[in-house]
C-alpha cells in the first residue's frame, strides 16, 4: 500500500484510492463513481486547468462538482466551490475576489456564466489527451479552497483554509472517529458549505462512499438510509425537527447509523434526545466552529445521562477545543474572564485572514503577541473545560447552517424600491432559527419584497416574513429595541404556528 504523508488534500483522496480503488466513492442518484473511476476524472480535470491557480468550479450536486473539486486540488490549484443558484451578481463578486482565472462548470454553472458576459472566467473543457499521471505537489501554507461568508456591508466576506488547517483538522477526526472502507455518509450539504469538506475528505480518507443524499429522503429518512446503507450521518440540527415531522423519529427507526454529526446551529438538548432514540447504536456528537477554523473546532460526545445536565437554555453543550489550540474568553472590556465571555481561538486550524483584509478588523486581532480569531459567540466554561454555547455577540445568525450578517439583508432590502430602513431579526422557534425583517417606507406586497431580494440573496438568507411598521420602538438609549422586535417576531411565528394547527 502506498503511503501519503504530504498535507495536500488531495492526498486523502489517494488514500482512499489505495483502500478502495474498485470500491464506491461516489453514489449520485443512480450514479456510481468508483474510487479508480473518479480518479482517472479529477487526473483529467488537473491537466486540462493548466496552469490555473484559482479554479471556480460552478456546479449544482453532480459528477462534474466532485470531480471537479478533485481535479482543481490535484492541480495544485485553490478550488472555490460556488453555488449556481446564487445571484449572478453575488457568483461575479465571488469571482473576481477570488480570482479564479477558470471555472469547471456544469450545465446550470454554463448558464450563469452566460448570464455574466464579458469578464467571466473561461469554463474549461475536460481533455483526456492532458491527464495528469500525479499530483502537482503543496505546501502546508498553500490554499486548499476559499468560502465565502456573509458579510455586514452587503458584500461576502473569503475565507482561504490551507492545506495544512485541513491536514491537522482530518488528522484529528481520523484518531477521534476511525471512520473504515465499509461506511457510507450522507453528503446533505451544499458544496459551499464548510461542512461538506467534512463529508468528502473524511469519507474518502478512510475508502469510504459518499452518498449524495436527496431531499426526497427526508420524506421516509429511515427506509432511505437503510436501503443505502448509510452509516455515517452529518447535517444540521434544523434536519431534526423535519425527520420527526415526517414521522421517521420513532423508537429505533434509524438502527444502521455508527455515526450522527450535527452542526451549523445549536442543538436543543430534547432533539439530541430523539434522535439517540431512533439511532441507539450511533455515536452522537455535538460538532462547533465557523469557517474561519476550518469546519469545526469543538467537539462534545452526547450522552443521555449527562449531557442535560451539563446544558444551558436547554442546549447541548459544544465540547473541547481541538489539541494544539488555545482558547480565551474575554469580556466586553476585553479582558480574559474565566467563566463566560466571548470565545477567542488561535492555532493551526485558523484561516490567515480575510480575501480582503479590510474585513479583518474586529475578527483578526492581535494579543499576546498572537493572532487570534474573535467568534463573535459568547460561551460558558464548564468546571472540566468543556464549553456550552450561550448566543451571538453581534447581528449574526445561524439559520439552517446559514451563518447569516443579519447587516446584510437589511443592506439590501434598504435597496428595494419603497423601503426607507430595515431591521432584520432571528427568531427563535421550535423548529431553529428563522429570519424576520422589519421595514419602514411604502408597504409592499411581502411577494414584491421576497422576489427584490433573490435578486440579490441566497436561498438561504431570505427572510421567512416582512413586516411594515411606521416607526422602529427604540429602547431607552434611543436606539432601535432589536430585543423588542426579535420578541415581536418570535410572538408572531407562534401564532401563525399554532393557527396553522388548529
Amino acid at each position: 500500500m502506498t503511503q501519503h504523508d504530504s498535507c495536500g488534500l488531495f492526498e486523502r483522496f489517494l488514500r482512499g484510492l489505495d483502500q478502495s480503488a474498485d470500491r464506491p466513492a461516489l453514489r449520485l442518484g443512480g450514479d456510481t463513481l468508483t474510487y479508480r473511476e473518479l480518479h482517472e476524472q479529477a487526473l483529467t480535470w488537473a491537466g486540462s486547468l493548466g496552469d490555473a491557480k484559482v479554479v471556480g468550479v460552478l456546479a449544482g450536486k453532480t459528477p462534474t462538482a466532485y470531480a471537479g473539486i478533485l481535479g482543481a486540488l490535484c492541480a495544485g490549484a485553490t478550488v472555490v466551490p460556488l453555488h449556481p443558484d446564487f445571484p449572478a451578481a453575488r457568483t461575479r463578486h465571488m469571482l473576481e475576489l477570488s480570482g479564479a482565472t477558470a471555472v469547471i462548470a456544469d450545465e446550470r454553472g454554463r448558464a450563469v456564466l452566460a448570464s455574466l458576459g464579458d469578464g467571466a472566467p473561461p469554463v474549461i473543457e475536460p481533455r483526456p489527451d492532458r491527464a495528469l499521471t500525479r499530483p502537482r505537489p503543496v505546501g502546508p501554507d498553500d490554499t486548499a479552497y476559499m468560502l465565502f461568508t456573509s458579510g455586514s456591508t452587503g458584500r461576502p466576506k473569503g475565507v482561504p483554509i490551507s492545506h495544512g488547517s485541513t491536514h491537522h483538522y482530518f488528522r484529528l477526526l481520523d484518531a477521534r472517529y476511525g471512520f473504515a472502507p465499509t461506511d457510507v455518509f450522507t453528503q446533505t450539504f451544499d458544496l459551499n458549505f464548510d461542512c461538506a469538506m467534512f463529508d468528502l475528505f473524511c469519507a474518502w480518507g478512510s475508502g469510504a462512499t459518499v452518498d449524495v443524499t436527496p431531499q426526497t429522503a427526508y420524506l421516509d429518512l429511515p427506509s432511505y438510509l437503510s436501503q443505502h446503507g448509510i452509516t455515517v450521518w452529518f447535517a444540521t440540527p434544523s434536519a431534526i425537527s423535519l425527520v420527526r415531522r415526517m414521522g421517521g423519529l420513532t423508537p429505533g427507526a434509524l438502527p444502521g447509523l455508527r455515526w450522527s454529526f450535527f452542526a451549523g446551529e445549536a442543538l436543543r438538548c430534547h432533539d439530541a434526545t430523539d434522535w439517540q432514540t431512533a439511532a441507539p447504536a450511533s455515536t452522537l456528537e455535538n460538532i462547533y466552529g465557523p469557517t474561519e477554523l476550518t469546519v469545526t473546532i469543538t467537539g462534545h460526545r452526547w450522552d443521555p445521562a449527562g449531557s442535560p445536565e451539563r446544558a444551558v437554555n436547554g442546549l447541548v453543550p459544544i465540547g473541547r477545543v481541538h489539541a494544539d489550540h488555545d482558547h480565551v474568553l474575554v469580556d466586553e472590556q476585553d479582558r480574559e474572564t474565566p467563566v463566560e465571555g466571548e470565545l477567542l481561538i488561535t492555532g493551526p486550524q485558523m484561516s490567515v485572514g480575510y480575501l480582503d483584509p479590510s474585513d479583518d478588523e474586529g475578527r483578526f486581532v492581535e494579543r499576546d503577541g498572537r493572532r487570534w480569531y474573535r467568534t463573535g459567540d459568547r460561551v460558558r466554561r464548564l468546571p472540566d473545560g468543556e464549553l456550552v454555547y450561550l448566543g451571538r455577540l453581534d447581528s449574526q445568525v445561524q439559520v439552517q447552517g446559514w451563518r447569516v450578517e443579519l447587516a446584510e439583508v437589511e443592506h439590501e432590502l434598504r435597496t428595494c424600491d419603497g423601503v426607507q430602513d430595515a431591521v432584520a431579526v432571528g427568531a427563535a422557534t421550535a423548529s431553529g432559527t428563522e429570519l424576520v425583517v422589519y421595514y419602514t417606507g411604502e408597504p409592499r406586497p411581502a411577494a414584491h419584497l421576497a422576489q427584490a431580494l433573490r435578486e440579490l440573496l441566497p436561498k438561504g438568507m431570505l427572510p421567512r416574513r416582512f413586516e411594515h411598521l411606521p416607526e422602529f420602538p427604540l429602547n431607552s438609549n434611543r436606539k432601535v429595541d432589536r430585543k423588542e422586535l426579535t420578541r415581536r417576531a418570535e410572538e408572531l411565528l407562534t401564532r401563525r404556528r399554532e393557527g396553522a394547527a388548529v
